[in-house]
């Protein structure tokens, strides 16, 4: 047990959980006791540095007290302009003043006798902790959370929009979500964490759980914007039944460590998976996908495309991995992960995995590592770019692709400026990126 262990414990004496979740907290805490913190040998955190998060020292929770009026404006020019249903979040704490309510989310301290029991039914029921250590802290830690309860046969005609501030304090931040789609049922839900004010430099501790029923369909956004010194640990863990349907969209823009994971299940014959993600690394900011998509029965589809830029002297980590359990017959599953290197000090470590024991499937798998193609290059500066101009063009280019399977027209238009400024650009050429990416491909 390290000591970052023991203070997270002790962390949790700080609390005033809910009643009837304190032996569902007590039991993960002694889980997170009792299991080794990870080191190099650990496959599954080979790559990722976790010895600042180590140094940390926890000594408080997150609260909104000193958030000023100024930070308060900032929050929003932040925020997405949705009409959405809106649950807002400033270090962990509920802020009443910037949500816009619904019976369909409910808080966990909010929560009736009925939506107790559907919580209690589903909560860190989707996957086992030895392998999710940060997923067993969070349950440790719950104190708060959400529910999103659609009933059988019915969508909402409006998103959910799920926002986590930090506002710079060094502190820690628990967040949860619990996402429960009756049959039939449809929803979109945008979860959006970013920074206010100052630099953050606590600890943020994430997890989401959805657990779609037969039929039922999702849209989901997960958009970690937060700053450079952040420390971030997340999951989204899922469970899809029968001619269930998920897709979603995942971007993280990097932090001093940020390691999210997502655990997918295949539990009904039919369940359908599109997800694609975007990390952009830069300065000296890691970023760390791992993803585990796991075909239990048959005749099931899932499509996964990553692609990730390094800049600078970040550090990117990407491990995907596809299990076919040998009752998985007729899937087709496919994985791709391409990787953008734009400085000689940039680095990436990337695993795409497929294990297979199923005999009538169709998988593919695949990663490319590379730098800025130079035929490219030329024919944008031999058209009177400067040569980082041409650079900033095409690495945007590299993914635009992504950008532009947005689903969500607002979000589109919401992230799509914030990058080009990323990459140092106005949109005034993002109307040739779409054909210059096929260029960058080549």
């Amino acid at each position: 047990m390290t000591d970052f262990q023991s203070q997270a414990i002790k962390l949790a004496a700080q609390q005033q959980p809910l009643q009837w979740l304190q032996s569902f907290r007590a039991a993960a805490a002694n889980d997170w006791l009792a299991q080794a913190w990870p080191t190099r040998k650990t496959e599954h955190w080979k790559y990722t540095p976790l010895q600042s998060l180590q140094k940390t020292l926890l000594t408080a929770f997150g609260n909104r007290s000193g958030f000023s009026a100024e930070l308060d404006a900032e929050l929003r020019r932040q925020l997405i302009p949705l009409d959405a249903l809106r649950l807002v979040f400033i270090n962990g704490v509920f802020d009443a003043d910037n949500s816009i309510l619904a019976d369909v989310a409910v808080r966990f301290s909010q929560a009736n006798s009925e939506q107790q029991a559907l919580i209690e039914k589903h909560l860190g029921k989707i996957v086992e902790g030895e392998r999710h250590l940060f997923a067993t802290l969070n349950n440790a830690w719950l104190e708060e959370g959400v529910l999103l309860h659609v009933p059988c046969n019915q969508r909402l005609e409006k998103p959910v929009y799920i926002v986590n501030i930090t506002s710079g304090a060094a502190c820690a931040s628990n967040q949860r979500l619990l996402i429960v789609l009756d049959e039939n049922a449809q929803a979109e839900v945008v979860e959006h964490y970013f920074t206010c004010g100052a630099a953050q430099t606590g600890f943020v501790n994430s997890l989401t759980e959805i657990y779609l029923a037969d039929g039922a369909n999702l849209q989901h956004y997960r958009l970690n914007m937060e700053a450079e010194q952040a420390q971030h640990v997340g999951a989204v863990h899922v469970d899809l039944q029968r001619n269930a349907r998920l897709r979603g969209f995942a971007l993280a823009l990097g932090a001093s460590v940020m390691r999210i994971d997502y655990q997918l299940n295949h539990r009904g014959p039919g369940a359908e998976l599109d997800l694609q993600g975007v990390y952009l690394p830069r300065n000296q900011q890691v970023v760390d996908y791992h993803t585990n998509i796991c075909h239990w029965v048959p005749h099931c589809t899932s499509n996964e495309v990553f692609r990730g830029i390094i800049s600078d002297s970040a550090q990117a980590i990407f491990n995907g991995r596809i299990y076919i359990h040998q009752d998985a017959q007729k899937t087709l599953a496919e994985l791709s992960n391409k990787n953008l290197l734009t400085s000689n000090k940039a680095e990436v470590n990337t695993k795409p995995e497929l294990e297979i024991y199923a005999d009538d499937v169709k998988c593919a798998h695949g990663a490319t590592i590379s730098q800025l193609n130079e035929n490219a290059r030329y024919y944008l500066r031999s058209r009177g770019l400067s040569r980082a101009e041409a650079d900033v063009m095409l690495s945007f280019g590299f993914i635009n692709e992504l950008l532009e399977q947005i689903a969500q027209p607002v979000v589109h238009d919401y992230l799509q400026p914030r990058l080009a400024h990323l990459f140092g650009r106005d949109l005034n050429l993002t109307a040739e990126v779409a054909d210059l990416a096929e260029l960058s491909d080549d």
